[in-house]
């Protein structure tokens, strides 16, 4: 063949191969633009914006970061409604999990006569055995656990709550507390009014500084036994010495109408259960009104029974019409008594028998009994109630004494034990008691105690005064009188350390135990003992030297028997100058340590429970404190 032939086929051959070439790379590409528009469009469709699309040839890659593994999987199946699902190359990557969020671990103990059971979710590394074992220790009542747990860790304050529910259970034979943490609402049943105050002000004093406790506790109305109302008009003007009433409203009913009588300040009326009839204050008013109407006397309700006993030297007719009118005037179910004394010469002496209570204790019995064995029975009994040691005897024995003398002895005996000091005089037509007491019922006790050991004849006086000194609540120092005695020790002997160093300087050593013998007579206070220094040094390490300092105190203190269970110790560096450092006596006035009461923590917001909000914590505002060191 000729070359001009050949060479001519070679290049037809050529240009056949390479349109071949073109037009398969042409269709190829044409796919690889078809594959990708037609997934990326389905894609954004189905609102999978975030996934990449990418063709290379017959393989489609699709690429990005998916929310969740659900949406991976649902960007594949698009595609593969769009292009063979073997021709996707999955490069998807998924958003980490985020990790599980904490439990709020509570718990609630529920106490009862019957045992103490404790209910909720608690962290793993709480040593539950020591928890049921805490329960019975404090209660010494069998512990039902229906405690579950959870592998976190324990939250900042959920230790101190718990200790502290577990502390407060001792001393709450009917009640539910809540924990969580950082927070205890303590809901619980008194006795008593007095019992709740108390209880409230022990449990606040013995609670942690950065614990926030909530307080729910009630009183009952007290079950009052008789039902006693006595009000007397002398020359110490008008009183109550006993008022009982079965509502609120009731008892402003009553004290409206002993003010209309001459009754001075607010008095005082109890309200409880018992009431003998819903006339109850209807009686009391008419009383009030006629003892007033005589001008003198005493009126006395123990439940249905009424004696209106008049002043000495009231006109007979006078005390006729009131009692008359007293009479009618009284609701059904009440039934009077009126006794109009008789004016005795003044030679005629009665009988009588006065028993003396000291303050130290001491009791003297004299007067006359009605034999020998009265006079037995009667010092056997006063020993029995004040102590063998602190009875003497003196009363004789005569005739002609009342068949109910003794009787009434041995009830002027017991009623003498209501009272811190005083007397007691029996005589055939009343017993007169006086002195002074440290309960502010005192007074509405005897009359309750009198007027049901006498009956409805018995006629009784009682002048007992309210002592504060005697009460062995309100006599105790309050937290800030405590703060005011530490503050006159110290500014007459301060504390001193040895130079640069923790150590209290044994001449302070004295300081320390007048300070100890105060706060054993304060109670639980809530108390930071504060650490400062000047500005000498570096900041860090005047920080420390004041941490250890307070420190130091604290350890003094409780080496000295002083509970600190609410005390804590914190150091303050030279953060809080109280004079200026530029001088030797400014350096040594903040060269000192502080003891700040700590504030109770804030009330708790509307609607808020313990088990509904987290356990807050935060910087206490102390009061104004008590300055009492000095460093070299």
């Amino acid at each position: 063949m000729p070359r001009a032939t050949k060479t001519l086929s070679l290049c037809v051959f050529a240009a056949a191969a390479a349109a071949a070439f073109l037009a398969a790379n042409a269709s190829v590409q044409l796919v690889e633009d078809s594959s990708e528009i037609g997934v990326r469009d389905a894609l954004d469709t189905n609102a999978l914006t975030w996934a990449e699309v990418e063709a290379d040839g017959l393989r489609v890659m699709l690429s990005g970061t998916a929310p969740t593994e659900a949406l991976r999987f649902q960007a594949l199946s698009v595609a593969g409604s769009v292009v063979d699902a073997a021709r996707i190359i999955d490069d998807m990557d998924v958003v980490a999990a985020k990790a599980i969020a904490a439990p709020r671990f509570s718990a609630e103990v529920l106490r009862n006569t019957s045992g103490v059971s404790i209910i909720g979710l608690i962290p793993e590394s709480t040593d539950r055995d020591a928890i049921v074992d805490g329960f019975a220790a404090m209660s010494d009542l069998p512990v039902t656990d229906l405690l579950e747990t959870a592998d976190y860790p324990a939250p900042t304050g959920w230790d101190d709550a718990l200790a502290f529910a577990i502390n407060a259970t001792r001393d709450l034979p009917r009640a539910k507390v809540s924990v969580t943490a950082g927070r205890v609402e303590v809901t619980a049943i008194t006795d008593s009014v007095a019992a709740k105050t108390a209880l409230e002000k022990e449990l606040t004093r013995a609670a942690p500084p950065a614990l926030r406790l909530t307080l729910n506790i009630s009183a009952p109305r007290p079950v009052i036994t008789p039902f006693t109302l006595r009000f007397v008009i002398d020359q110490g003007g008008a009183r109550f010495d006993a008022c009982s009433a079965d509502t609120e409203e009731n008892r402003d009913k009553i004290l409206a109408a002993a003010h209309t009588a001459g009754l001075d300040g607010t008095g005082r009326c109890t309200v409880g259960m018992g009431v003998p009839s819903p006339t109850w204050t209807q009686a009391v008013e008419t009383g009030i009104t006629a003892l007033a109407e005589l001008g003198g006397g005493s009126v006395t309700f123990s439940d249905a029974d009424v004696t209106l006993v008049a002043a000495e030297g009231t006109d007979p007719r006078l005390f006729d019409r009131i009692t008359g009118e007293l009479e009618t005037g009284l609701p059904e179910v009440f039934a009077l008594a009126a006794v109009l004394p008789e004016t005795l010469e003044p030679s005629e002496g009665p009988a009588e028998f006065i028993a003396t209570l000291s303050p130290e204790g001491q009791v003297q019995l004299r007067g006359r009994l009605s034999d020998e064995k009265m006079r037995e029975v009667a010092d056997s009994f006063a020993r029995a109630k004040f102590g063998s040691a602190n009875v003497y005897t003196a009363a004789r024995v005569v005739d002609n004494l009342p068949q109910d003398w003794s009787a009434r002895v041995l009830t002027g005996i017991q009623a003498l034990g209501y009272l811190n000091n005083g007397a007691v005089t029996v005589t055939p037509d009343k017993i007169a008691l006086t002195g002074k007491s440290g309960d502010q019922n005192a007074r509405a006790a005897v009359a309750q105690f009198m007027a049901g050991k006498l009956g409805q004849d018995g006629t009784f006086d009682i002048d007992v005064a309210y002592v504060k000194a005697l009460d062995p609540i309100a006599a105790l120092p309050t937290p800030q009188e405590c703060e005011a005695d530490i503050s006159q020790i110290v500014s007459a002997s301060k504390i001193v350390f040895e130079p640069g160093s923790a150590t209290i300087d044994e001449g302070a050593l004295n300081t320390m135990d007048m300070i100890a013998e105060v706060l054993r007579d304060c109670g639980d206070l809530r108390l930071e003992v504060q650490g400062h220094t000047d500005s000498q040094g570096r900041e860090e390490m005047n920080l420390a030297l004041s941490q250890a300092r307070a420190e130091s105190v604290l350890n003094e203190l409780r080496a000295r028997r002083v509970l600190t269970g609410t005390f804590v110790a914190k150091g303050y560096g030279e953060a809080a100058p109280i004079a200026d450092n530029g001088s030797e006596a400014g350096r040594e006035a903040n060269r000192r340590i502080e003891f700040r009461l700590i504030p109770p923590p804030s009330p708790q917001p509307e609607g808020e429970t313990a088990l509904e909000s987290a356990a807050e914590s935060g910087d206490t505002e102390s009061s104004d404190g008590v300055e009492g060191s000095r460093d070299e």
